[in-house]
C-alpha cells in the first residue's frame, strides 16, 4: 500500500467521522423537538440540552471546515518568534470561566520557552487541546511546559484522568476510547503535523498524557530557522491568531445591524452569537467568554461599561470593537486614546474583517 493510498484512506475515515459526530447530537436534538412539537411543552433542562446539542454540532461542523483547509494545502504559515507560556496563559485566561462551569480545575506550570511557529496556528492547537481535554477530563488538567534535554526542544505536556478515580476498572477503556478519538483530537493531529510538531499521547491506566514538541524552539543561534527568516516572516503576518474557529459574541438589537455584521462575517469560518443587550451578553458569558465581543453604539452606557471593566479585569487585552451609527470611520484600539476598536457602519463589510484579525493578534 503506497503512502498516497493511506493517506486518502485516513481521509476517507476523517469525513466518515466528521459526519457521525455531527449527526449524534443533530438526531438527539430532533428527538426533542418531536416531543416539543407533540406535548408543546419543554423544561429549562431540556432547553438547555437541546441548545447543548445544537451547539456541540455547530462545534464540529466548524472542525470540519477547519481540516478542509488542511485537506486543500491551502494553510500558508507565517513564522514569528512567540513566548509559547504567554500564549498558553492568555487561553486559559479567556477560557477561565468556561473551566470553573464545568468544574474542572486548571493547573499549570509553565516555564518560559519561545517557539517559532505560525501564531494563528499555535492558538488554534492549544484551543483545541484545552476543549479535547475538557471534553474529557476528571476534577482538573494539568498544563506543563518544560525542555527535552537533547535536543533542547520546548515541549508542551497536557495531563488528565479520563476517567474517575473511584473507577479503577479497565472495563470503561472501550467507552472512553472514542471519546478521546474525537474530531478535537483530529484536529489537534492534523493541526500540530501541519506545523511540523512531533505529537506522542499516552493512555495508561485512566490517565492521559499528551506531549507536543517543538522541533524550532528558539536558543540564542534561533536553531531551524534563522533571525532574518523570521524577522521577514513576522512582519508580513498579518493575522498571528486563526480567525477559524474562533467565537464572536455580537450585542446587536436591531435586525439590519445584525445581517450587516452576519454578511461581514460569512466567509470567516468563526463561530458567531447575537445576544440583543449586555444583560443578555453578561448572562451569555457566565459559563465562558468568546474571544471577542462586537457592540453596536446603541448599547454602549453605564451598564456596558461595567460589563466591560468586569472582563478587563479578568481578560486585560479581551478585544471589544465598536459599530458607529454611520460613517466611515476605522480606528483600532489605542488610535487617539481610544479604549477599543472603532469602525463606521458604511465600511462594516470592507473593514470588521480587518479589525478583528488586528485586535485578536495584540495578545501574541
Amino acid at each position: 500500500m503506497t503512502a498516497a493510498t493511506t493517506e486518502s484512506e485516513r481521509w476517507h475515515d476523517l469525513v466518515s467521522q466528521v459526519g457521525s459526530e455531527i449527526a449524534a447530537p443533530l438526531t438527539a436534538a430532533l428527538e426533542r423537538i418531536h416531543v416539543l412539537t407533540a406535548t408543546g411543552k419543554i423544561d429549562r433542562a431540556g432547553l438547555r440540552a437541546l441548545r447543548d446539542e445544537v451547539e456541540q454540532a455547530r462545534q464540529f461542523g466548524m472542525i470540519g471546515q477547519q481540516l478542509t483547509r488542511f485537506a486543500s494545502g491551502r494553510v500558508r504559515q507565517s513564522h514569528e518568534v512567540l513566548q509559547l507560556e504567554e500564549v498558553m496563559n492568555s487561553v486559559l485566561a479567556l477560557r477561565s470561566r468556561e473551566t470553573q462551569a464545568r468544574g474542572i480545575a486548571l493547573k499549570p506550570q509553565l516555564k518560559s520557552a519561545r517557539v517559532i511557529v505560525d501564531g494563528s496556528l499555535l492558538f488554534s492547537l492549544l484551543n483545541a487541546t484545552l476543549d479535547w481535554a475538557l471534553a474529557n477530563a476528571h476534577a482538573h488538567i494539568e498544563f506543563t511546559i518544560d525542555f527535552k534535554t537533547w535536543p533542547a526542544h520546548a515541549r508542551l505536556t497536557c495531563r488528565f484522568a479520563h476517567r474517575p478515580a473511584d473507577q479503577p476498572d479497565e472495563s470503561v477503556t472501550a467507552a472512553v476510547q472514542p471519546r478521546l478519538d474525537s474530531l478535537y483530537w483530529r484536529l489537534i493531529e492534523q493541526t500540530a503535523w501541519t506545523m511540523g510538531l512531533i505529537v506522542e499521547r499516552k493512555d495508561i491506566s485512566g490517565i492521559t498524557t499528551l506531549v507536543l514538541e517543538f522541533p524550532k524552539t528558539a536558543g540564542d543561534e534561533m536553531e531551524g530557522l534563522s533571525a532574518t527568516e523570521v524577522d521577514d516572516a513576522s512582519s508580513q503576518s498579518g493575522n498571528s491568531k486563526a480567525l477559524a474557529g474562533s467565537h464572536v459574541l455580537v450585542v446587536a438589537s436591531r435586525r439590519e445591524v445584525r445581517v450587516l455584521i452576519r454578511d461581514a462575517l460569512r466567509n470567516m469560518s468563526m463561530l458567531v452569537d447575537f445576544v440583543s443587550s449586555v444583560d443578555e451578553a453578561a448572562s451569555f458569558c457566565k459559563e465562558g467568554l468568546p474571544h471577542a465581543i462586537i457592540i453596536e453604539s446603541i448599547q454602549r452606557g453605564e451598564r456596558f461599561a461595567s460589563f466591560r471593566d468586569e472582563i478587563l479585569a479578568e481578560v486585560p487585552d479581551f478585544v471589544f470593537i465598536e459599530i458607529l451609527e454611520q460613517g466611515s470611520t476605522f480606528e483600532m484600539s489605542g488610535t487617539n486614546g481610544a479604549a477599543m476598536a472603532r469602525i463606521g457602519r458604511d465600511v462594516v463589510l470592507s473593514s470588521l474583517p480587518a479589525a478583528l484579525m488586528f485586535e485578536l493578534s495584540r495578545g501574541l
